[in-house]
């Protein structure tokens, strides 16, 4: 599915738009953003807000700008902002020549601000922060004016350029609306819009001292770019008030109408660009990057597919209400992706040597494989099968249980593409005990898996030639936390005290047959019954390096449904 293709589930942002293209609203005409704040990497929830707002405005034959909302320079980085592109365009959307900053409109906020002043809409305040919070009040009781209000426009308007001039040292002053302090809403209760700050901006340098609030910057930011619809997620709602009402203090050209939906929440993660920061400044982790991370860098390098992330967000939808949405599904997307495109490869994570005694030494020959049987068009492979080869330590046990049906003495298996092969003798460590090597025989006449005779097996191995398998490491990740949803656990902990110890296994010495010679990072591939693997970034000609980046286990197809949100 190409992303000029994608097209959100039925949801009531898109009845809202309807209605509004039936009645003529904006000319007809559908315009979104998606707004990210350069203050981290971006992960899968944003990613559900990304396809949200590109593919309603594709679908509506619309447009979506991509801009940063880059007004807190303190938390900001240009490594960011590259990231995000990056990310944006990995998912396949295109913002094309609409690429906006914030702060290409710290001149006209700085107007704006000012025609609210003169308008006496805002003054000039010098309480504290903590001073404010005080003179607020509750959601039960009405906050308290502040001495500073009723403060003359000229004196504010004096007292505001000269911030801007950097005469005031940092908390000094701020810029506030004049609303209501009785309002139920505290949003609304005299807010703030601009603070000093003397911090170098990422893109204005040190050209600016004073800085504008998200919430003021956003629905200006909206307005100046023509957008229609500017959708949030459901924190924002006792935002809307606010947004509305700057709007209609000021000329701006249009008045977008926002709409909140909820945020994606994943289970066995985090999805607070706070605690990824943690995690990462901490070293709990590799970087932003790293698989273990619902970031979408760490996704990507992990193995995941921009097709499979799209359709988790299409899947998911968007709702009203918040609610816990099983990794379970995302990770079935991903194997419904790479079931279709994935070549499949013989790889041994913990191998065991067979030795097949009756097989003619030095002779090495070459067996066919398919590359992937729900595509016949990717063709098929040669396999060198000689004398020795390996098999996972798994595939055999010396005293097998009820219904073990793969390798054990005496009995006989089906090595995949290959021969059928008889345990005849068990090779032990003297020392240890340990089993150093199986000795078995082979039917010639079973070539390709299948006898004259037409007997059969029930196990089946993967395998690889000793003498041509390349040496490999492979990394097999796990969930990141080990509760599904630490805020519902009964005993209040830190999130780090959830995560899992078990989220990352490195496997040294692994064996992987001869065609992965040329795979290069970010290749991906199906190691039969062993899952998806991907190319790591780690990954060198001397030293090869998988990630895991979903089992085969897909008993979790059922949930598809359940997980729609209607």
């Amino acid at each position: 599915m190409a992303a000029e293709d994608f097209t959100p589930g039925l949801n009531f942002i898109r009845t809202i738009i309807e209605a509004d293209i039936k009645a003529g609203k904006n000319g007809g005409r559908v315009h979104t953003r998606f707004p990210p704040e350069p203050n981290g990497y971006l992960h899968i929830g944003h990613a559900k807000s990304i396809c949200l707002n590109f593919g309603l405005a594709a679908e509506y034959r619309g447009l979506c700008n991509l801009r940063f909302d880059d007004t807190n320079p303190g938390k900001e980085d240009v490594e960011y902002v590259d990231s995000i592109m990056a990310d944006v365009g990995w998912l396949g959307f295109d913002w094309q020549d609409r690429l906006y900053y914030a702060s290409d409109y710290f001149e006209q906020l700085y107007e704006f601000a000012l025609h609210l002043i003169r308008s006496g809409k805002a003054y000039v305040c010098a309480l504290t922060a903590g001073q404010i919070r005080e003179f607020r009040g509750t959601l039960t009781e009405p906050g308290q004016n502040s001495p500073c209000r009723e403060r003359s426009t000229a004196e504010s308007l004096d007292l505001f350029q000269r911030m801007r001039a950097g005469e005031f040292p940092d908390g000094s002053y701020v810029l506030r609306a004049k609303i209501d302090m009785a309002s139920p809403n505290l949003n609304m209760r005299d807010p703030v819009l601009y603070r000093i700050r003397r911090e170098s901006h990422h893109r204005t340098g040190d050209r600016w001292c004073i800085y504008p609030m998200y919430d003021y910057t956003h629905p200006i930011s909206d307005a100046l770019e023509g957008i229609t619809h500017s959708l949030c997620t459901l924190e924002f709602e006792d935002h809307r008030p606010f947004y509305d009402w700057a709007l209609d203090q000021l000329p701006v050209p249009c008045h977008p109408q926002q709409i909140e939906f909820a945020r994606l929440n994943l289970s066995y993660t985090v999805m607070s660009k706070r605690k990824l920061l943690e995690l990462v400044d901490k070293a709990y982790v590799r970087g932003w990057d790293d698989p273990r991370l619902p970031t979408l860098t760490g996704l990507r390098r992990r193995g995941y597919t921009p097709e499979a992330i799209r359709n988790f967000a299409e899947i998911v939808g968007v709702a009203k209400r918040e609610s816990m949405v099983d990794m379970a599904l995302l990770e079935h997307c991903l194997r419904e992706d790479l079931n279709k495109r994935a070549k499949r490869v013989m790889a041994v994570l913990r191998p065991l040597k067979v030795v097949i005694s009756n097989y003619p030494e030095n002779q090495v020959e070459e067996l066919d494989a398919e590359n992937n049987p729900e595509d016949p068009g990717m063709g098929t492979r040669k396999l060198p099968f000689s004398r020795e080869i390996y098999i996972e330590q798994d595939d055999f046990r010396e005293d097998p249980p009820k219904k073990f049906f793969r390798l054990s003495p005496g009995k006989e298996i089906r090595l995949k593409h290959a021969y059928y092969i008889r345990c005849v003798d068990v090779i032990k460590d003297t020392q240890s005990g340990e089993i150093k090597e199986l000795h078995c025989t082979y039917d010639p006449e079973s070539r390709g898996g299948w006898t004259q005779d037409g007997r059969k097996v029930l196990g089946t191995s993967h395998w690889v030639s000793a003498a041509q398998a390349l040496d490999v490491e492979v990394r097999l990740y796990d969930k990141l936390l080990s509760v599904a949803n630490p805020a519902g656990e009964k005993e209040e902990k830190d999130f780090m005290e959830y995560l899992n110890p078990a989220s990352l296994e490195i496997v040294k010495n692994c064996k992987v047959e001869p065609s992965l010679v040329a795979a290069a990072p970010g290749d991906r591939f199906q190691f039969l019954r062993q899952g998806y693997f991907c190319v790591d970034l780690d990954s060198t000609s001397e030293m090869p390096v998988f990630n895991r980046a979903v089992t085969l286990r897909d008993s979790w197809a059922k949930i598809e449904k359940s997980q729609q949100v209607k």
